[in-house]
């Protein structure tokens, strides 16, 4: 039945993987950790029941574009749907911190999340038209390359390649739950840095914050807080690149100050007001979309820019982030 797997049969990560990628995942992340992250894609890619924070994964079930799109036929939304899919959105994001250190007053932080390249063309087009017109010092990519979970990614990293040639400055990642550890040579050969529970230190005028980065937490549950801040220095301001932010109360009791991630793509198919009929995701509502805080850490959670399972939106247009990091004695 194609309830039990997404597509038989499915590429077999271990077993086929070109031997030049397996080496360098070998060199990056040590042979254990590579194989490890590997043969937890054999396992579970593509399964529509169980695994991961949820029971249900809809975008793993073949038939779910085939429902979603003559459901929207049905009632005349699916033409209007498409074309907000098209029409990416830049947010402005202003926070302040009183522990921000005072040369990163103003720091500006691009977000781009959820862009499944291959499936969004005409999401990329206008991203690609929109990014010549911003400023910011850093680019971060919160995950979702790939349209599919589970297949080729080549299409992916094609549609990401003519992204990236339009990015300026660094530009940091991590993986989402539709991304393969397999896609990691080919995105770090066009000059993303891939933080693999991971960190890395930014200096500005003699200070410094830290920038740390999570394997997917929903799906493959392969993240690992713990080891990527091991090497942090506790009191010092650190960010958080989390595909999901279902990882909001372990961030938040690891002293993050700022979790950016994507994932829920705010619903995608919501009802008037922006109401999701579903994140997918196991948090509350509240978090699903847009600024929120837990604790004394502040949260984001994008829409994305790209769309999942069929490329349409409704109530819930797609959107780039601009975070502009602000010093300030005042609460948030």
């Amino acid at each position: 039945m194609d309830l039990q797997l997404a597509e038989k049969p499915l590429h077999r990560a271990v077993s086929s993987i070109n031997q030049n990628v397996l080496e360098r995942l070998e060199n990056r992340l040590g042979p254990l950790h590579a194989r490890q992250r590997l043969g937890i894609e054999e396992d579970h890619e593509g399964r529509v029941f169980g695994q991961g924070l949820n029971f249900f994964h809809p975008e793993n079930w073949q038939r779910s574009p085939f429902i979603i799109r003559n459901a929207l036929r049905l009632t005349g939304l699916y033409w209007r749907g498409r074309k907000n899919a098209e029409n990416v959105q830049i947010r402005h994001h202003d926070i302040r911190f009183t522990e921000l250190p005072t040369a990163f007053d103003g720091f500006t932080i691009l977000q781009l999340s959820d862009l499944h390249a291959d499936m969004n063309d005409g999401a990329m087009r206008r991203l690609i038209k929109l990014l010549p017109t911003i400023s910011y010092d850093l680019c971060v990519l919160t995950g979702d390359y790939r349209g599919k979970t589970y297949g080729p990614f080549e299409p992916a990293i094609e549609g990401l390649q003519r992204v990236r040639a339009h990015l300026e400055g660094p530009v940091y990642a991590v993986l989402g739950n539709h991304d393969t550890i397999r896609m990691v040579p080919a995105l770090e050969d066009m000059g993303i840095r891939m933080l693999l529970n991971e960190a890395e230190s930014l200096v500005r005028g003699g200070e410094r914050i830290h920038l740390v980065g999570i394997d997917d937490a929903h799906y493959y549950r392969v993240d690992n807080i713990e080891k990527a801040v091991s090497q942090l220095p506790s009191s010092e301001f650190s960010i958080l690149l989390s595909h999901t932010p279902e990882i909001y109360c372990q961030a938040a009791h690891a002293g993050f100050k700022l979790l950016l991630s994507g994932h829920t793509h705010g619903g995608q198919i919501c009802l008037p007001g922006a109401i999701p009929i579903t994140l997918d995701s196991v948090l509350p509502r509240r978090m699903g979309a847009g600024a929120w805080k837990y604790h004394d850490m502040v949260g984001y959670t994008s829409v994305g820019v790209g769309s999942c399972i069929v490329p349409v939106r409704l109530n819930c247009l797609p959107e780039i982030t601009l975070h502009t990091l602000h010093c300030d004695n005042r609460p948030f």
